[in-house]
Formats: structure tokens, C-alpha cells, sequence
């Protein structure tokens, strides 16, 4: 029986697969009626110009140009540019600008918020205030190697995100170069999506994840951002090889996140600038707050003024092979519990362990234990500081070390590592991306 159907079924085909055609439009008028008048299947291609206007999809056609860029999609400063109401359509190739700016509408450059399948946004260069690419409800969606810039004049608040995913699975953002915006990528409520090789800047989070899980961050680089990658309220993620370089706030944030591994990411110069400077508020490496139950191993942290900073009940979670180097407070840890940082013998390197190696295994003989009372006091009232290096201090220290009883609970790196894991690797292309910012 399958033998005989098989010819009726691709005779049934047939006449879809030959009414698909390539159309032509021009910047003189007449695309939307050429959108509404397409079946799916078709391609459209724009010849070079403008088209202004703001323009509805509702088929499974592809719109595109043969020279990328040379087709411009002028919104008009309102509403969205692209609007996308099915499935199987493809945007490639082209420039959208002066799309709306009201936040509350969700104004996009390029929209969908049905449940549609099978979209494509590749090769495209987005400017304006609104949301860059919004995409809501949908499954199996491509957003690779795009431009997006937001408004620099707006502040940060006011700007939508690059990227948002709402409420969507299995979508791959991949490639694409994101800056000014308010977020570089906000995910939320989503599950089963790829988030790779992505370059973020000039921006308030890199990777902002909410209410998410069973997702991967992969390979991406943030830079000169407030927060290279934050991830709120979400469980089962996976976060390796990516990077942050000279963010001001954190390079890693953690809020409420369980079940997740961090590893081999890169965080390199966390500082906050002077003139943002007010107390406590100070860089970051990672901020880890209310997570439990997540593994943190074989990442870099350089240069931060905080390397690592734990509180709010944040325990359960694994903490070996990482390198904490040249951060002038190495740990910060807000808790009655003495965790131990180390697994199967591993610990972490730490730039400041001033401890031996005697039997030349290539971990200290001693503990590292990075914090103590005094350090607890300064941060309950950091008005002490002033008196850190004052003779009581310096003897209250001394005491802690001859009597350990005294000494409250912290972290405990029972095999502190003399050298740093060699190396911390990190793919290709991130060193390709990254090689002019180091």
C-alpha cells in the first residue's frame, strides 16, 4: 500500500511546488500587496532603494535582496518594520531602520509574537529605538549573523533589547553583533535554545536570562558593558566559553539560578568607574546570590575588585579548577556555613595563597582560606576600613590564625592550586572576536 501512495503523494506536491515563483519589487510602491498576493513558498526580492512603510507577512515567502544591505526597509519611526504572521518565512539580507519607539507596544524591527515555526533572520543590519528582533510563542526560529544597533542619544532604559525571546523553544541566536541597545539577548520563559557565538557591547547586560531553563550560552563575548551575562530565576543551564572583558558592575551575575554549570568562561577587568563609585558598589567577577546547587569550574577571573561574591543562602554548589587571579578581594562570602571549595582533591588557584608545595604535587600544603572576622566586620560596617592596617587589627588577625576556633565559618580551598589551569581554553572563534580586545 505505501508503494502505490507514494506517487499520489508527490503528485499532490506538485502543484504547490510549481506555483512557487520568485517576485520582483521595486521602491516604488506595491510591496505589501506583493506580500499579500505571495504563496508560500515564494521569494521576494527587492531591488536596491527604499521601501518605506510598515510592512505584514502572512505567508511562508522569503524576502530578500542579491546585494546585501541595498534594500532598505524604512518604518517611518512607528509601529514595527516586519511584521510576521506565519510560519516558514525568511528574512535575509536586508536593512531595516526607524522602526517605532514605543516600548509598551513591544515596536520592532522585525515582530512575531504567534505561535509560528521555521523562521529564519539571517544577514540582516537592524538600527533604531525599539526592540531590535522580538520573537514570541514560536519554535524551531534561526536568528544568525545580524547587525543590530540601538540608539546611543536614548538612555539605557528607554532603548528596547537587541534580541528578545519570549515563551519560545528550540531557537539557535547565533553570530550576530549587538550594541547600544538597552540587553544585548533577553530570554525569557523559554526552554531548549542555543545562545552561541554572539558579540555583545556598549550595553547594559550581554545575556539576560529570566524564568528560563534547559538552555545552553555558548562562546559569546561581552565587552564594555555593565554586566557581561545575567542570569536570573532560571535552572538547568549550561554556560561555557564565553567571555566578558571590561564590564563595570559584574561579569557574571547569578540570581536564584540552580541545577547549572558554569564553566570555562573568561572574565577579565570588573571595575566600576570613579564617577559611578558610591558604597558598595564595587566590580564583580561573579556575583552569586540565592543559587544553590551549581557547579562553577575552570573559569578565569582577572582583575576584578571583588573576585567571587556569595550571599544570600548561595551554597550547595560545586567550586574547583578555577583561577582567580590579580583581584584585590579574592572572596566575599556572607554566610554562618563553612563551605569547601574544592572537589576530588582539586581546588583553585588563587594569586594571593602564600602557602608551600613541598611534595610538589602542584597543590599547596595548606588550606586557602581567604576571609576571616575582620573581613566579615568591614563588610557589616564598611566605614572600618580606615582601620584595616592599624596595630589592633593586624593583632585581632594574628589571634585568629593562633586560634582557629575563633575564626567564623568561610570558604575553605582545602587543595589550593599552585599554577593556573593551562590552559583555560576557549573556542576559535571567540579568540578571533576578541583578538583586538585584550
Amino acid at each position: 500500500m505505501l508503494t502505490l501512495r507514494l506517487p499520489w503523494l508527490l503528485l499532490c506536491c506538485l502543484p504547490a511546488l510549481a506555483l512557487a515563483q520568485t517576485l520582483e519589487a521595486t521602491p516604488n510602491g506595491g510591496l505589501q500587496a506583493l506580500l499579500d498576493s505571495a504563496t508560500d513558498g515564494d521569494i521576494i526580492r527587492l531591488a536596491p532603494g527604499e521601501y518605506k512603510g510598515n510592512f505584514v507577512i502572512r505567508h511562508g515567502i522569503s524576502l530578500t535582496t542579491d546585494t546585501p544591505g541595498s534594500a532598505v526597509i524604512n518604518a517611518g519611526g512607528q509601529d514595527h518594520a516586519l511584521l510576521l504572521l506565519g510560519s516558514n518565512i525568511r528574512i535575509e539580507n536586508l536593512k531595516i531602520i526607524n522602526w517605532g519607539h514605543d516600548l509598551t507596544a513591544q515596536n520592532a524591527g522585525i515582530y512575531s509574537d504567534k505561535q509560528a515555526s521555521d523562521i529564519i533572520i539571517r544577514h540582516n543590519s537592524l538600527r533604531g529605538d525599539g526592540f531590535g528582533i522580538w520573537l514570541q510563542k514560536g519554535r524551531q526560529l534561526k536568528v544568525l549573523d545580524n547587525q543590530i544597533r540601538g540608539n546611543p542619544e536614548l538612555r539605557s532604559a528607554d532603548r528596547g533589547n537587541g534580541i528578545q525571546l519570549s515563551a519560545v523553544q528550540d531557537a539557535e541566536v547565533a553570530g550576530n553583533d549587538i550594541g547600544q541597545t538597552r540587553d544585548g539577548i533577553y530570554i525569557i520563559s523559554s526552554q531548549n535554545n542555543i545562545i552561541q557565538n554572539n558579540t555583545m557591547h556598549d550595553l547594559r547586560y550581554g545575556v539576560h536570562y529570566m524564568y528560563s531553563h534547559s538552555n545552553k550560552v555558548m562562546d559569546n563575548f561581552a565587552y564594555d558593558i555593565r554586566a557581561g551575562y545575567a542570569l536570573m530565576s532560571s535552572r538547568l543551564l549550561t554556560v561555557t566559553g564565553n567571555r566578558s572583558l571590561n564590564s563595570e558592575d559584574y561579569g557574571f551575575l547569578m540570581n536564584f539560578i540552580t541545577s547549572s554549570t558554569i564553566s570555562h568562561n573568561r572574565i577579565k577587568h570588573v571595575w566600576t568607574k570613579a564617577e559611578h563609585k558610591v558604597l558598595g558598589r564595587e566590580g564583580k567577577g561573579l556575583f552569586v546570590y540565592n543559587s544553590g546547587y551549581n557547579t562553577i569550574s575552570y573559569n578565569s577571573i582577572d582583575t576584578a575588585e571583588i573576585g567571587i561574591h556569595l550571599t544570600a543562602g548561595s551554597e550547595h554548589t560545586q567550586v574547583y579548577g578555577n583561577s582567580f587571579s590579580n583581584n584585590p578581594v579574592q572572596v566575599k562570602y556572607v554566610s554562618n556555613r563553612e563551605q569547601e571549595w574544592s572537589k576530588d582533591g582539586q581546588g583553585n588557584f588563587w594569586s594571593n595563597y602564600l602557602g608551600w608545595d613541598l611534595n610538589r604535587d602542584g597543590k599547596g600544603d595548606t588550606p586557602f582560606e581567604p576571609n576571616d572576622g575582620i573581613d566579615k566586620l568591614v563588610w557589616q560596617y564598611p566605614e572600618a576600613k580606615v582601620l584595616l592596617d592599624s596595630p589592633a587589627i593586624l593583632i585581632l588577625r594574628w589571634i585568629q590564625r593562633q586560634f582557629p576556633l575563633l575564626k567564623p565559618a568561610g570558604i575553605k580551598d582545602s587543595f589550593p592550586l599552585m599554577q593556573a589551569p593551562n590552559p583555560i581554553s576557549a573556542p576559535t572563534r571567540v579568540e578571533a572576536l576578541t583578538a583586538g580586545h585584550n
